[in-house]
């Protein structure tokens, strides 16, 4: 049988879980980069079925929705609760440089990955520069 015997040390770890800390946001951690033309996106959702898994684009604003829910059924004592359940969700701001009208999706061993494309004008151009007697080009 597990035994508790911090109190403080029980609210503590509540207080993280619903709250989060700097270092580690509550129930959806992410990573982000720029892969090539791509801006990409991965959230940890352990624990999580595909089909709760909830994504949406309106104006420049993405918000991710899941759920995890309840691991036990009725007969059943929890001894121990630590991770986080229930509806998580997390917004994130795009900028005007991506295209979200192609975002795509996909979820794998409870990581879901999101690709969103840079927009065609924010990618690098060259403009042609005329001169009185010859052309050049001159990236921009």
């Amino acid at each position: 049988m597990l035994m508790r015997t911090d109190p403080f040390r029980e609210l503590d770890r509540l207080a993280q879980q619903v709250l989060g800390t700097a270092a580690r946001p509550a129930a959806m951690p992410m990573d982000a980069w720029r892969e090539d033309q791509e801006f990409v996106v991965a959230f940890d959702l352990p624990g999580v079925t595909a089909d709760s898994v909830d994504v949406d684009v309106e104006r420049n604003v993405l918000t991710v929705r899941a759920e995890r829910p309840e691991p036990v059924g009725k007969d059943t004592e929890l001894v121990a609760a630590e991770r986080p359940r229930g509806v998580f969700s997390r917004q994130l701001i795009l900028g005007d440089t991506l295209d979200t009208d192609h975002v795509s999706a996909s979820y794998d061993a409870g990581v879901l990955t999101l690709r969103i494309p840079v927009a065609e004008k924010a990618k690098p151009r060259r403009i042609e520069v005329e001169t009185k007697g010859e052309k050049q080009e001159i990236a921009a």
